[in-house]
């Protein structure tokens, strides 16, 4: 499978209630960010943020330097036009995360999308090298548990609970704060997530 070409496909055909991941508000994102956030300049970053509702709630709360990576051009096309011209104050990325060169650091590193889905161990090493270079604050990872479910959207995912996640990222970060939430989806199930938020030793 082109995991890029699913994604585009996905974005193209599907609309936010026909996928499981929406949300109309990011409540336990927004509330691990708020809980690390120093200043609303901070620099942020949301991976795999695709056409997500965060970026919008951020901006209205005054966040000024945010940036969005996905792997489809189309999801973040969709976010743009959702956005209109507040879209210009956002820094949109488009790269698969293992291929993501940052040209900076960020204060704070948010993935609820993106990290579960990495299955394979280069893969992960790859993401892992990513947060211990420029992630230079705090990380907020949202990922399936151990009670979540074993695929989305057709992909195999890898799922965590609260030690296995620690054991994963790197040694350089210590954990804030753990919980599992169940997300509701558009069309009435739910699928159990584990946040885990992490601040550079």
């Amino acid at each position: 499978m082109d995991i890029k070409e699913h994604w585009e496909k996905v974005y193209k055909t599907k609309t936010p209630d026909q996928v499981s991941w929406t949300q109309k508000k990011p409540q336990e994102s927004l509330d691990l960010i708020h809980s690390v956030t120093i200043e609303k300049s901070d620099a942020v970053i949301d991976i795999g943020g695709g056409d997500s509702n965060l970026v919008d709630f951020l901006l209205e709360e005054g966040y000024s330097n945010i940036t969005v990576l996905d792997i489809s051009a189309e999801a973040i096309k969709r976010a743009k036009h959702r956005l209109g011209m507040l879209a210009n104050k956002v820094t949109w990325i488009v790269s698969d995360i293992v291929d993501f060169k940052p040209t900076q650091q960020y204060k704070i590193w948010h993935d609820r999308a993106a990290f579960h889905f990495l299955t394979n161990p280069k893969a992960i090493s790859s993401y892992c090298s990513l947060l211990e270079n420029f992630a230079n604050r705090n990380v907020i990872l949202g990922v399936f548990s151990t009670d979540g479910p074993l695929k989305c959207s057709g992909i195999e995912i890898s799922q965590y609970d609260k030690e296995s996640l620690i054991n994963t990222i790197p040694k350089s970060f210590s954990l804030l704060e753990s919980f599992t939430k169940d997300h509701l989806t558009p069309f009435e199930t739910t699928q159990n997530f584990l946040f885990c938020s992490f601040q550079k030793k």
